[in-house]
């Protein structure tokens, strides 16, 4: 975008003149355009909105002004138009610009490709006054293609045989739209490319062309295999760039790989361009949203990226321009994508009946019975939260917040009461509930379905606890402490299995350490029973415990063993302290409500009962430090990754040393070095 000042002697105002006429159109930057000299002719401007001119809005008046030239102000315009908004256009070329409102657009497959999942080629349809119509290839440009093939989740276009589309259009009634489109090339949807009457040739509104088609490139998770169908739990290559804490396929936080840790991107002029690189980066197509303000959850570690500005021709998002300096930038900043994804047809074969709303309810599967289409329950033995995570995924529902086993207080469909599926279990990856490990044909369901059939429900938002590593890997010491002092943590499984044996008069050596759990994610993180189902516990001060096993200690071997181990129940889950403006919830004092809130963490000291690792048995040498949060599923969370921090450490008997501590999914050598970090998936007790 180029801005024009005009400086009137008479008006003595400003005046900027948007002209679309370059690929960085999408922004309108007046910062720096003028030497900071002259005079200053409008202060304390204020606008409602809705006036046509700067001038109109009130101020002190013309000259009247106690300003700086450091306190001048800048403007960057969004790609959204107002409605009623006409470019103004000094191209050269044969398309004349006009203001057309795009309802729709499709890809409409030939009769033979109908089946195809996903839809990659076909005829480009545009719904004008409800009705589809095609468009003339004779003003039709690969980057127009580009654009369709983008907004319909693909990364790129390619060729295809011309010839036998043609001889299909000459046999097909057409209905041509009255306009012609002309894209950049780095438009986020055809809606933003520039428009044209299209000119009539003759008796004919395309007499030298045929309706356009394009052929798309799908990115490799949609890509189907010959042996394998679609790929069931897509591992990549090392990327250097991906997503985190989305709820849905092809939308999370941005983070890029730097030196070997991965880090965030702060939003300053985060915009759809910069986006779409990263939607075709991961192989998903242009950018619905680029979303500011930690709108998908709060990353951990760096920030690597600032400033970022892309031509929308990038390969990768490490190749647009960018600020390194990220001074200022906090994780309250960190910028998030919403990809436009292939339709894949995953919602019309699942479905939720009986619950009180769209977002809760029994899970009906379609699947084929005696040659026919017949819709069933899924068992629900060992159904857990990861079950449930795909099915809200699959639906487009987001997180799951709850995975029932019993559902006979949703009265589903009758018809649809037996098991059709059973022995589901996911990684957690999977884009459905099909692509999961099950029985197949061969069911297994002793509960039967109906009243213990598999249920869920969906949230827009889910919690993500996260371990301090810097503050575990700074407070670990031993301590020998006597068997007497022990008695209640003992009764709480908080000793090695030799403490049964042991004196009361013996020691027992405890790796102590203090834990500070943070929630950076966009729900509550709530315990899973109500207050009702807490158990009261008599031993050291007293208290009920919300979750039975809310961590996991161990002491693993370099191969990987566990050697010594310890847990811990939550007997307190409550907000410690809060980022800046964000004010506690819950506290565990007098019976109150136990969690932790967004922007809150809860931490436990290393001098109360079972924040240890019971090492009394361990010989001397080099060891892994693990802690893992919520171990067992028990509450959703939008990633399950970052709740495992490991420490190298070493001991000779006497004294240990811990270092390198670090959350999951924290660094590249993490793929080999956590089990299940590309799968979203922590190793099952």
């Amino acid at each position: 975008m180029r801005v024009r000042a005009c400086v009137h002697a008479c008006l003595l105002l400003c005046v900027y003149e948007i002209i679309e006429d370059s690929p960085t159109s999408s922004e309108l930057r007046a910062f720096g355009a003028f030497p900071p000299t002259g005079h200053i002719w409008l202060d304390n401007v204020h606008c409602t909105g809705r006036e046509a001119s700067l001038a109109d809005c009130l101020s002190n008046g013309f000259g009247v002004s106690d300003c700086r030239h450091t306190e001048d102000v800048g403007v960057v315009c969004t790609q959204k138009r107002i409605p009623g908004f006409h470019f103004i256009s000094t191209s050269s070329n044969d398309v004349e610009t006009l203001d057309v409102r795009v309802e729709d657009v499709r890809i409409r497959a030939t009769f033979s490709q109908r089946k195809r999942i996903p839809i990659t080629e076909g005829f480009v349809e545009v719904k004008d006054a409800g009705k589809w119509r095609q468009i003339c290839d004779e003003w039709w440009s690969p980057m127009n293609s580009r654009i369709v093939c983008g907004m319909h989740g693909f990364p790129g276009e390619k060729g295809f045989n011309t010839r036998s589309y043609r001889l299909l259009s000459a046999r097909r009634k057409k209905n041509y739209w009255g306009f012609s489109v002309n894209c950049t090339g780095n438009e986020a949807h055809l809606s933003t490319c520039r428009m044209g009457k299209h000119r009539l040739m003759g008796n004919s509104t395309c007499a030298r062309g045929m309706p356009v088609v394009v052929s798309c490139v799908p990115g490799r998770l949609f890509a189907p295999s010959q042996s394998l169908g679609f790929r069931k739990a897509y591992r990549p290559e090392q990327p250097l760039v991906r997503l985190r804490g989305g709820g849905n396929l092809g939308e999370g936080r941005v983070e890029v790989l730097k030196g070997g840790v991965w880090g965030t991107v702060c939003d300053d002029n985060w915009d759809l361009r910069a986006a779409t690189v990263v939607c075709r980066e991961l192989g998903f197509g242009t950018a619905k949203e680029a979303l500011t303000g930690a709108r998908l959850g709060q990353g951990m570690g760096p920030v690597h990226m600032n400033e970022v500005e892309c031509s929308g021709f990038e390969k990768s998002l490490t190749e647009c321009y960018f600020n390194r300096d990220a001074l200022g930038c906090s994780h309250e900043e960190d910028a998030a994508v919403r990809c436009n994804v292939p339709a894949m047809s995953l919602r019309s074969r699942l479905r939720l009946s009986g619950g009180r709303n769209p977002y809760e309810g029994r899970v009906e599967v379609l699947v084929e019975r005696n040659g026919s289409m017949v819709w069933g329950t899924v068992c629900s033995e060992n159904w857990g939260m990861i079950e449930a995570m795909v099915v809200c995924r699959q639906l487009g529902l987001g997180f799951a917040s709850h995975a029932f086993q019993e559902t006979w207080y949703w009265p589903g469909d009758v018809s649809a009461d037996s098991v059709v599926m059973s022995g589901v279990r996911c990684s957690g990856t999977e884009m459905s509930l099909a692509q999961c490990l099950h029985h197949g044909k061969h069911l297994s369901c002793p509960k039967g379905g109906g009243r213990f059939a598999a249920g869920v429900s969906c949230s827009d938002g889910a919690p993500d606890l996260v371990l301090n590593a810097e503050l575990v890997e700074h407070t670990t010491y031993l301590e020998d402490r006597p068997m007497y002092m022990l008695q209640c943590a003992h009764e709480e499984n908080c000793l090695a299995s030799s403490a049964a044996m042991a004196d009361t008069s013996s020691y027992r050596r405890l790796l102590r350490f203090s834990s500070q759990i943070h929630n950076n994610g966009r729900a509550d993180f709530r315990p899973k029973a109500g207050q009702h189902a807490w158990i009261w516990h008599e031993c050291h001060r007293r208290h009920y415990h919300s979750m039975e096993v809310f961590t996991h200690y161990d002491l693993l071997s370099l191969n990987g063993t566990r050697v010594a181990e310890g847990h811990k129940a939550s007997f307190c889950l409550e907000d410690t302290e809060c980022d800046e403006g964000i004010p506690k919830r819950y506290a565990c004092a007098n019976f109150g409500q136990q969690g932790i809130t967004v922007g809150c963490w809860d931490t436990y000291r290393h001098d109360i009962d079972c924040q240890w690792i019971d090492v009394t048995d361990v010989k001397p040498g080099d060891y892994i430090f693990q802690v893992v949060i919520n171990p067992n599923y028990e509450v959703a969370e939008s990633d399950y990754t970052n709740n495992i921090m490991r420490c190298q450490c070493r001991y000779d008997g006497y004294r240990i040393w811990t270092y390198n501590c670090h959350t999951g999914g924290s660094r590249s050598s993490d793929v080999n070095e956590f089990p299940g970090i590309m799968t979203n998936q922590l190793q099952r007790r």
